[in-house]
């Protein structure tokens, strides 16, 4: 598997040079707000609400003392308006709480805020902080198996397994793995007769690689 390493870096480097998060931010509170949204949602549909959100939340204090009702109002059209709104709030009362009105750098004190977990940490970590750490989202996910790089069966497993493989510059395979879950090794119909990676890809091994991709 090793083996296949250089060839998807250099592929993914030509097609993706300068991959990137789609989540509108200007700061670490922004990126973290949007990546708490983004759970189960488009970053599509994120970013339609974020300029309104920030302007009447510009930062975490004002979001600590935000109306449940009126936060709710701001973000119904997310999937689960409630929790997020929740957490949200949650999230911005222990940032001041806790970490004197800064957003941590750490995985461990960002998992410990609400509506964090593994992945938006990550996120924050690799986009924001430049750290070495790669998030698993539905995207990652589907590709990394569909490239036979990893074969677990959960998203923190496929992430130490894609770490392991990958090493350096995750963030940005994140990234790059991201736009190509997006153009090309869609959930659906992916477009394998034009993959850049089909000689590489595990499913193209099978008679029906398009009933199997579907399936991922």
């Amino acid at each position: 598997m090793k083996a296949k390493i250089p060839i998807i870096k250099a592929r993914l480097l030509e097609r993706f040079p300068n991959p990137h998060t789609a989540l509108h931010h200007n700061n670490a509170y922004e990126l973290l707000v949007a990546v708490i949204l983004s759970a189960q949602c488009t970053d599509a549909r994120v970013n339609t609400i974020t300029p309104a959100l920030f302007a009447l939340y510009p930062t975490l204090s004002h979001l600590a003392q935000a109306s449940l009702d009126t936060l709710k109002a701001c973000i119904k059209s997310v999937s689960y308006p409630n929790n997020k709104a929740k957490h949200l709030i949650g999230m911005a009362k222990e940032v001041g709480a806790r970490f004197a009105g800064q957003i941590p750098n750490t995985q461990a004190d960002l998992k410990s805020l609400p509506g964090v977990g593994q992945k938006s940490a990550n996120v924050l970590l690799s986009v924001y902080f430049q750290q070495n750490y790669l998030a698993v989202d539905t995207h990652v996910f589907r590709v990394s198996h569909r490239l036979g790089l990893s074969h677990a069966k959960t998203p923190l497993q496929t992430e130490r397994e894609l770490s392991a493989l990958f090493e350096d510059d995750l963030g940005f395979w994140h990234h790059a793995l991201i736009a190509m879950g997006r153009t090309l090794c869609r959930a659906r119909a992916p477009q394998c007769s034009v993959c850049f990676l089909a000689d590489l890809c595990e499913n193209k091994k099978t008679s029906d690689t398009k009933a199997k991709c579907n399936k991922i």
